[in-house]
């Protein structure tokens, strides 16, 4: 015959599977806390490796562009999208020698067609090679070479053909490479040099196209959609763009620390609301278990008298009833994160679109780590709520509680 020994671990075991209806309640409380607490978690430190990821990445301190699209340019920086504005193009020398300025460089917008001639309707950039600093250390962490005129960078969400191409305005163009993630509009965009731009509204017009007729004829060189600026660390950003608006008319400046900043203000009440909410859920859940072990056990107490006069200790009742609290949180704890695993890294663009914020995936070490925290506090949630019940029925006289109810 085949002997089982009866330790606490499977005795707990046997009692929770004994009890399948007030197991089932436990682990459910348990998956919500643990649902919530991983699911925050990860929620909210996206969000700040997003917010970082777009800080690093942005490297202009201004942007100037048109009277009245600073809203179109901020948009299209942050949640993509398909803008175009233009002006002068002398807007980059001025700029340049405003006193502050360390350097500038222009850049030029257009959108593709949503029609046959391209793979998808996407936002086209075109930077100065010559004056660049903001594409170009981006393009080297993936690319060693030189970005070649006909070629084209391509953001981290724009799809590449088999053949690494991409296909505008009836053209297929090769790619040069494939930005790393930004968490910013930037990553649906497709990047060129000026001279690629200007070829491209050239063929569309041979090809038929008479979009943009009149910034064709001027080019790019004509017309620029923004300037992007670095400014002396002793400058006052908002002095300098202040300066910018009086001395160019029809112009906005748009300062990025001020976005940043913000943006940060947005994320910080969004962060506050998951930490409290968690907490509130924390403390519930320990609440709710509290009530659902004080019930199980009193309707266990001649079970626990009997173990007593069959030689448990008071230790060893203690043992056994935090052990089947912490199986059942911990097999609650996991269901949890399973479920909040389904439920978030799927979804992390529509996450994205929806909180209209910055959004980049954890390390795989952060969200390990972040798992075990959530189940160790599922598990710490389900032993405190048990405690009290444990210490109160183990001090109980044996011989009283064996004659009640008789």
């Amino acid at each position: 015959m085949l002997k089982i020994s009866l330790t606490v671990g499977v005795l707990s075991l046997k009692n929770l599977k004994a009890k399948p209806v007030r197991t089932a309640c436990l682990v459910v409380v348990v998956a919500i806390l643990a649902f919530t607490l991983f699911g925050g978690s990860i929620l909210a430190l996206n969000l700040q490796q997003g917010l970082t990821a777009m800080t690093q990445r942005f490297g202009a301190d201004i942007m100037v562009v048109p009277q009245g699209t600073a809203e179109k340019a901020q948009s299209l920086l942050l949640r993509g999208g398909a803008n175009y504005f233009y002006f002068d193009a002398g807007i980059v020398n001025k700029v340049s020698q405003m006193e502050g300025v360390v350097c500038a460089s222009p850049q030029f917008f257009l959108t593709s067609l949503s029609e046959s001639c391209c793979d998808d309707m996407v936002q086209l950039i075109a930077y100065d090679p010559e004056t660049d600093f903001v594409i170009q250390p981006w393009i080297a962490e993936k690319f060693r070479g030189q970005v070649e005129d006909g070629q084209l960078v391509v953001g981290s969400g724009i799809t590449i053909r088999n053949d690494n191409t991409v296909m505008l305005l009836n053209h297929k163009y090769p790619v040069a490479a494939r930005l790393s993630r930004s968490a910013s509009g930037l990553d649906t965009s497709v990047f060129m040099t000026m001279n690629t731009m200007q070829n491209l509204m050239r063929q569309a017009r041979t090809e038929g196209y008479g979009f943009l007729a009149e910034q064709e004829k001027k080019g790019v060189r004509g017309l620029v959609s923004a300037v992007l600026a670095k400014i002396d660390p002793a400058a006052n950003p908002s002095w300098l763009a202040s300066d910018i608006r009086k001395q160019n008319e029809g112009v906005d400046v748009l300062v990025s620390q001020s976005i940043f900043t913000r943006i940060s203000e947005s994320l910080s009440g969004v962060i506050r609301y998951i930490r409290f909410f968690s907490l509130i859920t924390w403390v519930l859940a320990v609440v709710i278990l509290a009530a659902v072990f004080s019930g199980a056990i009193h309707e266990r107490k001649k079970e626990f008298a009997t173990l007593r006069i069959l030689g448990a200790t008071r230790k060893k009742l203690i043992g056994l009833v935090l052990s089947e609290s912490s199986l059942a949180a911990i097999i609650g704890g996991i269901a949890g994160i399973v479920l909040a695993s389904l439920a978030v890294f799927p979804f992390s663009a529509l996450i994205s679109e929806k909180l209209e914020l910055p959004y980049f995936d954890a390390p795989f070490l952060h969200i390990v780590l972040i798992a075990l925290g959530s189940l160790f506090l599922s598990a710490m949630a389900g032993a405190l709520s048990a405690l009290y019940t444990a210490l109160h029925i183990s001090k109980a006289e044996t011989y009283f509680t064996l004659r009640e109810g008789e």
